[in-house]
This record gives structure tokens, sequence and C-alpha cells, in this order.
């Protein structure tokens, strides 16, 4: 087994670029990365929901991950999301990721399909122990329409089966009493729990989790590595005002009308019109049948940039 991983700070889950006939754009990934990195990420978080992971081909999760891992360099972690319906899927998806050199595998309960809490911790041990790799959690029921049981998430702590958790719930309650439960058990010290919250994760970095995945990020890393090491140095006041500018920044995945598209495609399309905006990709294509960003709705991603201080007025 490899050495353990214990991921903690701002962790972007990176979009992923293609080219306008639906290709993974190894350049604009490339540059990507690079921009991340230079905003003071400690991580990079591949394959993710951001990452369009569930609408990509298989070839596309392996030249996305052989790519983030190139461009890393060895300079930080990569984690890798093997996201998909069954374990046997996963174990696919989990194999091939750690033969490129992912360092950490995230993977959700499996979906499609209702599981059992004790199913949901076999599938969790089995991907752990036929990789090798340490193992994140993905806790986000929104989309796998199950919600991981903090004594589950407990279980796989004390044998090690985890190594940490990215809470996308927005259930601040149960994450909560997660963390006291951690912390009185002595597991917080070795399980790393990252909030998937773009809105409230100083809310969650006070009460106690370790980082950050916001796909925000994407466009302004250095405001959440600031928003990071204000709460990791108890800048209360400095961290609320960064989430405030964050909060206003984050209006720019409103710009689509969302009787055209759904959430996902404006969200991940206002990313990717933002980073194509601000040369950090080439184009802002999004996989199908994600609709991409119409131009006026590219054009208010602009003026969010604009007032957010990240392209000139």
């Amino acid at each position: 087994m490899r050495p353990t991983v214990r991921p903690t700070g701002f962790i972007p889950p990176l979009c992923t670029p293609l080219t306008p006939d639906g290709a993974v754009d190894t350049r604009s990934l490339h540059r990507l990365v690079e921009h991340v990195l230079d905003g003071g990420a400690s991580a990079l978080f591949a394959l993710g929901t951001c990452g369009e992971a569930v609408f990509l081909t298989d070839e596309q999760r392996r030249t996305v991950v052989r790519t983030a891992v190139e461009a890393a360099g060895g300079r930080v972690p990569v984690l890798a999301g093997v996201i998909d319906t069954t374990t046997p899927r996963v174990l696919e998806r989990a194999r091939e990721a750690a033969g490129l050199g992912a360092d950490v595998l995230v993977a959700t309960a499996p979906f499609y399909t209702d599981t059992h809490p004790a199913e949901t911790a076999d599938h969790f041990r089995r991907v752990r122990a036929e990789t090798g790799l340490p193992l994140l959690a993905y806790d986000i029921p929104s989309r796998v329409h199950t919600k991981l049981p903090p004594a589950v998430l407990l279980e796989l702590a004390e044998d090690r089966t985890l190594v940490g958790l990215k809470d996308s719930s927005g259930d601040l309650d149960t994450l909560r009493h997660l963390l006291v439960a951690l912390r009185r058990r002595g597991l917080d010290r070795r399980f790393s729990v990252l909030t998937g919250s773009e809105l409230t994760a100083d809310a969650a970095l006070l009460i106690g989790a370790d980082g950050v995945v916001a796909g925000l990020g994407n466009v302004d890393p250095a405001a959440y590595t600031r928003l990071h090491t204000h709460a990791t140095a108890g800048r209360w006041p400095e961290a609320v005002t960064e989430q405030n500018r964050l909060t206003t920044l984050q209006t720019l995945t409103r710009a689509a009308d969302p009787a055209t598209m759904s959430g996902t495609a404006a969200a991940v399309g206002a990313y990717k019109a933002a980073l194509e905006l601000l040369g950090v990709i080439d184009c802002r294509a999004t996989a199908t049948p994600l609709r991409p960003l119409p131009q006026e709705s590219v054009e208010e991603v602009r003026r969010r940039l604009e007032e957010g201080g990240l392209l000139p007025g």
C-alpha cells in the first residue's frame, strides 16, 4: 500500500476542459492545474461533479487522471473520482486511477439501486482492500440518493477503510455531530473532513472541517486559500468577509435561465465560461447532454467577474 495521504486545505474539484468536438483538452487542463496551484491549492480533485465525470467515457476519464497527475508533477496529491453505480464498476475505475498515479481515490455509495448501510460499508472496504490506495468517501445524496450515515463513517474511520470524507450533503447539523464524534474517539487527527459547500465553507471550518472542496475555486482559487488560511489562524471576521465576497461571486452560476438548462449545466457552464474569459481554458464546451452556456449568459458571467475584481471593468 502507498503511504496514506490525509487531504486538508483548499482542494479544487477540477473542471474538465473539452474541445469543441468533445475531446478532453489536455493543454487547457494543464493550464487549469497551474492556475489553481498558483492560487494555493493543496491538492487536486479530478473527476468530481464539476469535472463532469459521469458524462465522460472511460477513455476520457483515464485521460483526465493521466493529465492531472502529469500536470501536478508530484507537487501536490491528486485525488481521483471513481464514481460509478456498483462495486465492480468502481473497482475498474479505481484500478485504472491507481495505475495512472492517483494518490487518493474518491468514491460515493453505490447508486441507481438502493443499498443497505452495511452493504455500503462493504463496498468501501472492498475498494480500499483491492486497490491499496487511501479512500475518501463522497457524501452527495442529491446525486446518489443515499446519505452516508455517521455510524458507518465512524466505523470505517475506526478500521482505517476511509481516510476521510467529502461532505456535499449540505447538512451542517449531521456534519457537526460527526465531527464531535470523531474528536471524542480520537479519530480527528487521521480522518479528514472536507466540506463541499461553496456558501457555508466558513461555517464548516468553524465547527472543525479540515478543508474545502468548492467548484468556484476553479475560478478564484486564491480566495478559497485565503478563506482556509484565515480560518486556520482563527481570524474569523476575515474568513467571513472572504466568504461573503465568494457568495456574491457564486451568483455567476445563476447567469443562465433555469427554464432552458439543468442546474448542473448552468453551474459547470458558468465555471467554464469564467475560465475561458480568464484565459485559463480555450473552450467552454460541456459534455453532452449538458447544454453550454448561451452567449448572453456568458456576458453576465463576465459582469460578475468584473464586479469580483477578477477581470478589468
